[in-house]
């Protein structure tokens, strides 16, 4: 048994050991930052350009020294002695400074000059190696102290680069919901660095812009929906507080809930239909933007012409794909929001065609003037501009909508690709045009 423990452990022991390594390793190395990667980075790029130079400045001196001697040749001319200068030299009996001695002197004067020029040469190789040593070692100490240098240079630079990055990661930790309205405004050369800065800018401008509306939409639903509520409550109570009810005004109570519980359920209705706009679109197919026109004014061709409405449609062709459902309720809200802000005698314009590859969609009407800065206003939800423009006032919100006509055409086109501009018709009224994409095959 002791033995079987014994192997356990020492089975277990590497694996232990490994672990407690990894551990002291991460523990005892700096988090790996974009600045000190792009510090060792400079670094190690200097360093290894600094090692290139070295090296072949090093091989062009060694060149260099290695390269023998260029030797001058160069012509000398012995002159013989004269026959006076003999002579006396034969009555002096010096015979051993005679220039052109004999064999013997010869001999000597060769081993001493083979010595000397192994000398020299043993000189000269130790300077050149001297030479190269000393150019190898300076060198290197001079490498070393630059690679340093530029390591801290790195470092120094690449935080003064890398500033931005730090102010816009602190901003962005303590931007929340609630505090969106604020902004880097980063200062500066417009580098990359100030793009991405600017980019964020308007990052949160947008999702500002887009929480203002979710939090105004929010508000103007539950208070739209309030009303219905507290109509239908209302009337329950005055049939319930009526000490001799009748069967007429029971009618009439059960008629007015049943009005408002309508209308409660057209607000619904709207919204899951602006939802399902927003949402975007699962498939497409073909439908003739022509064709939805013409139906959608067949059924209202009774109501326009109980508010004393012209209806002037001109369709031509024009296909598109998408959400058949969805196109006719944008045509459908276009020639309802027409007719409901109209005049008695005033008339809509509806135009369908193709334009530059484009399916189009056009509705105007006769009106109250709209004023040009008012016009991107009732595109939102829950926005009206008045009982002015509703034509025949005091129908109540029935009558008037509840302000997401418009909204709903904008998100119906955005879900289908589609550009939506509107526009003041000159003389009073509102102009819309919806271009789609053309569709390349015919709808069934």
């Amino acid at each position: 048994m002791p033995v079987h423990t014994s192997a356990a452990v020492r089975g277990l022991a590497p694996a232990a050991l490994r672990r407690l390594t990894a551990r002291i390793v991460c523990a005892g190395l700096p988090r790996r930052t974009v600045r000190l990667r792009l510090t060792a980075l400079y670094g190690g790029l200097f360093l290894v350009s600094g090692a290139a130079l070295l090296a072949v400045t090093y091989g062009l001196v060694a060149g260099a020294v290695d390269r023998p001697p260029t030797v001058l040749k160069r012509e000398v001319t012995v002159a013989s002695p004269s026959p006076s200068a003999s002579a006396g030299r034969a009555q002096g009996g010096n015979e051993g400074t005679r220039p052109g001695g004999g064999p013997g002197d010869r001999a000597a004067m060769d081993t001493a000059m083979a010595a000397l020029q192994k000398d020299v040469q043993r000189t000269v190789d130790h300077q050149k190696s001297a030479m190269l040593h000393t150019l190898l070692v300076q060198s290197g100490i001079a490498l070393g102290l630059m690679s340093l240098t530029s390591v801290l240079l790195g470092w120094v630079v690449a935080g003064r680069v890398l500033r931005p990055l730090r102010t816009i990661t602190s901003t962005a930790q303590d931007i929340s919901a609630t505090s969106l309205h604020r902004r880097l405004a980063l200062a500066g050369p417009r580098d990359e660095l100030r793009e991405l800065g600017d980019t964020f800018d308007a990052l949160l401008a947008r999702l500002d812009g887009a929480f203002q509306a979710q939090r105004q939409f929010v508000a103007n639903a539950s208070h739209e929906l309030r009303t219905p509520l507290a109509r239908q409550r209302v009337l329950g109570q005055v049939a319930l507080a009526d000490p001799e009810p009748t069967v007429e005004s029971l009618r009439t109570a059960h008629e007015r809930i049943l009005a408002a519980g309508q209308q409660q359920e057209r607000l619904i209705e709207a919204l899951l239909t602006l939802a399902r706009g927003h949402a975007g679109l699962d498939e497409r197919r073909p439908f003739d933007l022509a064709r939805l026109a013409r139906e959608a004014v067949a059924a209202r061709a009774t109501a326009a012409h109980e508010r004393q409405v012209a209806l002037r449609p001109q369709a031509d062709a024009a296909v598109s794909s998408g959400h058949r459902a969805l196109a006719e309720r944008l045509v459908a809200n276009l020639l309802d929001n027409a007719i409901r802000y109209n005049m008695p005698g005033g008339q809509v314009d509806i135009t369908t065609g193709t334009q530059a590859g484009r399916a189009v969609l056009t509705v105007a009407n006769t009106g109250p003037d709209v004023p040009a800065d008012a016009v991107e206003r009732i595109l939102l939800p829950f926005q009206r501009l008045g009982p002015a423009r509703t034509g025949s006032g005091g129908r109540g919100a029935s009558s008037q909508g509840f302000g997401l006509g418009l909204s709903i055409v904008s998100a119906i086109a955005s879900a289908h690709d589609a550009t939506l501009t509107a526009a003041p018709r000159p003389g009073g009224g509102l102009v819309v045009t919806v271009r789609f994409p053309a569709a390349a095959t015919q709808p069934p």
